[in-house]
């Protein structure tokens, strides 16, 4: 494929522009409010200059169900946070999802052992009220916790919007999760009722849930019920005083959807919980649908005759944007399993159901390119319109691997945002150019801009990623922080009123943005700020190299950094290894990037969302330790750096 100027390499044809849905919103703003904008970049600047006029015109453009808006969408007292949003409009999260033709098929569930259901929006109706029926019946209403404990599949959604219809919280752990991990989370908010599966399937075995139910059943106090499929199989023991799935709630009742205010609470999301007890950010149903909405339908171009997939856990913000796909009329492919099994099964997948938005990580796109994968050699990818990738920074190497590999016409879209806002601060955009490395835009309606170390924004310069506006989708409050410290703590000491995200980027001078790590990652050498990365762009394109992670270790007044890397199989580090990876880094980084000391590491630690633990083995370098293992998805991976730990000291 001819490579374009200034690293481009996709151009949105015309017609695709043409036919965008941002397109028609900026029709209607010319049209209603005699707005024209040169560019994206306009359209921007506007979208965070009057937020009030921007979001109100985004609930009417995407069809909000509801009582509102009202004449007042911002109540901003200025410093975040503090904003109120659509203070007298009402609307129910599960209303706006279930919209539609009953005979519609919205949910086609796949699993790795081959089998594969559809459910239509009737079923998915019918399944959603018989749920919201016993849960109803025993006694559930707005404001109580209602968890799950289950894999992608269909019964997931059904419980979610179950919940949702009476304006209960709902909240979801996903079932590899041990059972002191499920407690440390569910025991903080005291759910009521909680949903489960049996067990769940991955790489080519069926996981049983029988010990964590059993434990949770004994320890969790607030528990009145729970409610079991039977899913994987039949055959996996059921938990003893477990309601059965399809016994549940009457199938005959008829149940309201409660309109309640824009601010109620929807979701109760956790933070990984690496360094303690997870934090539970309470997010509401307007600011989530709404904010879900913008990013599906303007940034996405998702609407109705789309299937949007993402392979994700229900422990993962992810799954709660993949669901949120059927408020814009899309049909969501669902799936439960390992992406790796077969390495072809995912790609396979797309082609076969017509996927039309495919969502992954950054590390399994790199994982396809080490092993080699052609995936437009796997079937007729006629379908796929866009690739989304999160978790991590993709690396420009995965950007080609797309556009050589997979499909030339395509949008690629890297990422960023967080469980702490339940979308994105940086996302794609359909009728903008796709530069190798970069997130294409800021996203409508978001104020992010970079700080140096001073509060100054810059362009073109690393620095603190930062929002100085309220958004929509911000958490209402933190569980359990009566007074605002635990949140004011996370996102406002920083920059006063400004939210601090905690990411390490940068603003591209075309708008673009790129995230070179975490902030609180971020090395240090002889006082030079280094995004890790930096570092990862340039070792994950060697072929030796699966996967690197560098921290930084004390030593005296300075830092010095190392590079834990995981080989390819095969391969063994030696000194010639070591020098080509130190060169490699001196000439496509700088020569402050290059690590004291390259090590070989067996496999690094990951979260169970897939995000290696850079924090996890930095503690344990510096002799701190890792307060909570059950935030570790493979914790006999840190033995190897405490190990190493004791060696290097």
């Amino acid at each position: 494929m001819s490579r374009q100027p200034d690293n481009v390499l996709w151009i949105p044809p015309e017609e695709r522009i043409a036919a965008a849905r941002l397109t028609a919103f900026q029709e209607k703003l010319r049209r209603e409010e005699g707005l024209e904008f040169a560019d994206y970049a306009t359209l921007h600047e506007w979208s965070v200059t009057d937020r009030a006029a921007f979001w109100r015109h985004i609930w009417e453009f995407c069809g909000v169900v509801g009582d509102g808006p009202g004449e007042v969408v911002l109540e901003d007292p200025g410093p975040m946070p503090g904003a109120r949003w659509f203070p007298d409009a009402r609307l129910n999260f599960a209303e706006n999802l279930l919209q539609g033709d009953g005979g519609d098929e919205v949910l086609v569930f796949r699993a790795e052992d081959g089998r594969r259901e559809v459910w239509t929006r009737d079923r998915l109706r019918g399944e959603a009220t018989r749920i919201a029926a016993g849960l109803l019946a025993d006694g559930i209403g707005p404001g109580d916790r209602v968890a799950g404990l289950m894999p992608n599949i269909p019964e997931t959604i059904a419980a979610m919007l179950g919940a949702a219809m009476l304006g209960a919280v709902w909240s979801s752990c996903s079932p590899d999760f041990g059972p002191q991990g499920v407690m440390d989370r569910l025991g903080q908010i005291e759910p009521r009722v909680l949903f489960a599966s049996r067990g769940y399937l991955f790489g080519d075995a069926v996981f049983d849930n029988w010990e964590t139910l059993a434990h949770l059943q004994a320890n969790l106090t607030s528990l009145e019920r729970i409610v079991q499929a039977a899913y994987p199989q039949s055959e996996v023991r059921p938990l003893p005083g477990a309601t059965v799935w399809e016994d549940y709630g009457d199938p005959d009742a008829a149940v309201p959807f409660a309109r309640l205010p824009f601010d109620h609470p929807l979701f109760i999301m956790f933070s990984s919980g690496t360094t303690g007890l997870p934090k539970c950010m309470i997010h509401s149903a307007g600011g989530t649908l709404l904010q879900h909405l913008k990013e599906h339908q303007l940034h996405c171009d998702l609407g109705p005759g789309d299937r949007l997939y993402y392979f994700t856990t229900c422990g993962w913000m992810m799954w709660n944007w993949l669901v949120s796909g059927l408020a814009s009329g899309s049909s969501l492919v669902l799936y439960d399993g390992s992406p790796m099994h077969p390495p072809t099964g995912q790609w396979t997948m797309a082609a076969e159901e017509g996927i039309t938005v495919f969502g992954t990580s950054a590390r399994w796109l790199a994982a396809c390119r080490k092993i080699g994968l052609e995936p437009a050699e796997l079937g007729d990818l006629g379908a796929l319109r866009a690739v989304l990738s999160t978790g991590s920074p993709l690396a420009p190497e995965s950007f080609d691997y797309v556009y050589e590999h997979v499909k030339q016409d395509v949008q690629l879209s890297s990422i960023s945002g967080g469980t702490d806002i339940i979308s994105c601060f940086a996302l794609g955009c359909p009728v903008l150019p796709v530069r190798r490395g970069e997130l294409q835009c800021r996203g409508l309606g978001m104020k992010v801009e970079v700080f140096d170390p001073q509060g100054n924004p810059v362009i073109g310069t690393k620095g603190e990623l930062v929002c100085t506006a309220a958004f929509p989708s911000m958490p209402i409050r933190f569980w359990n922080d009566p007074d605002g410290e635990k949140y004011g703590k996370a996102y406002f000491d920083r920059f006063d009123g400004i939210w601090c995200h905690g990411d390490f980027a940068e603003i591209t001078a075309p708008g673009g943005m790129v995230i070179h790590g975490r902030s609180d990652t971020v090395l240090n050498p002889g006082g030079v700020r280094i995004g890790t990365a930096e570092i990862y762009r340039v070792v994950e394109g060697m072929d030796e190299i699966r996967e690197a992670l560098a921290v930084g270790q004390p030593r005296g007044d300075d830092v010095r950094v190392l590079l834990f890397v995981v080989l390819a199989e095969g391969v063994k580090i030696d000194r010639f290894l070591r020098r080509r990876i130190k060169d490699a880094i001196r000439r496509e980084a700088s020569p402050r990037h290059v690590p004291a000391l390259v090590l070989a590491a067996p496999e690094l630690p990951h979260t169970r969302s897939g995000k290696i633990m850079e924090t996890a083995v930095s503690r344990i370098i510096s002799g701190r330790g890792v307060d909570n293992i059950e935030a570790v998805a493979n914790p006999d991976s840190l033995e190897h750096f405490r190990q190493m730990a004791a060696k290097l000291t």
